[in-house]
């Protein structure tokens, strides 16, 4: 699976919140600026030929339904990224969010909690 680009990444989380839906109805999800109608197709018409949406012909429209799960993508997202950029080590990734301040005491004992309570 590849790595989207902000553009796809932005239609597929509209089309994840939506459960999937037309142009039109993804357009209204989206924050400002919204790209232009064309765009945001040819943006989709990519995301279905690289497998990650299916498109329905319905009437003159196409409803479009996403394939791959949000969690799926992360999941494999988040493996790449850590290997890419943290050698492969979670432990590496946490480290440099509490060194950099972006988390808390607090939330790394959550972490721990989970990681404790899987292991029951």
């Amino acid at each position: 699976m590849e790595k989207l680009s902000q553009q796809e990444e932005e239609a597929m989380q509209a089309l994840w919140q939506n459960g999937g839906g037309f142009i039109k109805d993804l357009l209204d999800m989206m924050d400002e600026p919204k790209p232009p109608y064309t765009t945001l197709a040819s943006t989709v018409k990519n995301l279905e030929r690289k497998g990650f949406v299916e498109g329905q012909k319905l009437g003159n429209s196409f409803k479009y339904t996403p394939i791959i799960k949000e969690e799926d993508y992360k999941k494999r997202f988040m493996s790449g990224f850590v290997s890419d950029y943290f050698k492969n080590s979670y432990k590496e990734l946490v480290t440099f969010f509490a060194k950099d301040k972006k988390i808390s005491a607090d939330e790394l004992q959550e972490i721990i909690n989970l990681i404790e309570n899987q292991k029951k």
